[in-house]
């Protein structure tokens, strides 16, 4: 018969421990909770600062955050979603690839009784979430067109869209908005970019080709404006356009400092994931939580990027 030998050391600690788990009482035992987070895509860094923002509460809390990444794909974020529950988390943090396509993973978190708080951009069906934590979006597409205007008399525009992300959609509304009326001001191309960078290059070098003049570039978010930066450069027709992006990205702001973009409306992803993960906590402890949470953005350009660091994340 094969002898084993286990190392006294692990014996000793777990003696140790058993006896000390014997005599603590029931409510000092802290079973770790299961929390959920996926966000539609971490080819863009400000998913990682937001999940970040939420792992460190969570840890701080004793509890385990497990995540998933879906690359955009909404039938994969629903079925890693249903796997989650199966895995038994109680809070999903949910940043959903399509607002209307996500609805059975939401109705099988209710059927499961997972609690739901939507982060950074928003679900159709806001009656299966527990709370909304994003930017003004729409706020944010408004600051840029009032910087455009501010800079140009008269604007020929394209626009990078991605009508199944709210997010895009609301900061889109609130620039179209803004010019509303105003006739100097002409949109002449919009394209869906999926809120990605290579999307977005390859959808504005096909546009080049049309010869259509145009001056202004506004990106739905910073890949999607440092994409369309990429294709201008590339056909050496970067000079004299006005490109927006929307985020506050390092990438967008090292950009901005060598004078190759115009302006971002910045947001805030350690805000928008700490704020989210704190309320999950005030829920799960029978607070009331608020059903909505806005976060101001504001405006960078070159005027006043010397107040904030480039390399990081606000």
């Amino acid at each position: 018969m094969r002898k084993y030998f286990i190392p006294m050391g692990i014996v000793t600690a777990f003696l140790l421990l058993a006896g000390l788990v014997r005599h603590l009482h029931p409510s000092e035992v802290h079973m770790p909770r299961i929390l959920g987070a996926t966000y539609m895509t971490r080819n863009n860094p400000f998913f990682d600062v937001l999940h970040e923002a939420i792992e460190e509460v969570v840890e701080g809390n004793g509890d385990i955050l497990i995540s998933r990444d879906p690359s955009q794909d909404q039938e994969k974020q629903n079925s890693q979603i249903l796997e989650m529950i199966d895995e038994g988390i109680e809070i999903l943090f949910l940043n959903p690839v399509d607002l209307e396509a996500v609805r059975p993973a939401l109705e099988a978190c209710r059927k499961a009784g997972v609690t739901v708080i939507d982060i950074d951009t928003v679900v159709k069906d806001t009656e299966y979430v527990t709370a909304i934590i994003e930017t003004d979006n729409y706020k944010a597409g408004v600051l840029c067109a009032q910087d455009m205007m501010k800079r140009v008399d008269s604007a020929r525009i394209v626009i990078l869209n991605n009508p199944i992300q709210s997010s895009i959609c609301d900061r889109v509304q609130g620039f179209l908005d803004t010019i509303q009326g105003n006739d100097n001001y002409m949109v002449v191309y919009q394209s869906v970019c999926d809120g990605e960078f290579e999307v977005s290059a390859d959808r504005v070098s096909e546009f080049l080709k049309l010869e259509v003049p145009f001056n202004v570039v506004l990106g739905g978010n910073d890949p999607t404006a440092l994409g369309a930066l990429a294709a201008l450069q590339q056909a050496h027709m970067e000079e004299g356009i006005l490109i927006y992006g929307i985020d506050g990205s390092p990438d967008f702001k090292a950009m901005l400092e060598l004078g190759y973009v115009t302006g971002t409306s910045a947001q805030s992803p350690r805000t928008i994931g700490t704020i989210a993960a704190e309320k999950a906590y005030e829920y799960l402890n029978g607070e009331e939580i608020e059903p909505y949470i806005s976060i101001e953005p504001y405006m960078i350009n070159v005027e006043n990027l010397d107040h904030y660091e480039v390399e990081v994340w606000q």
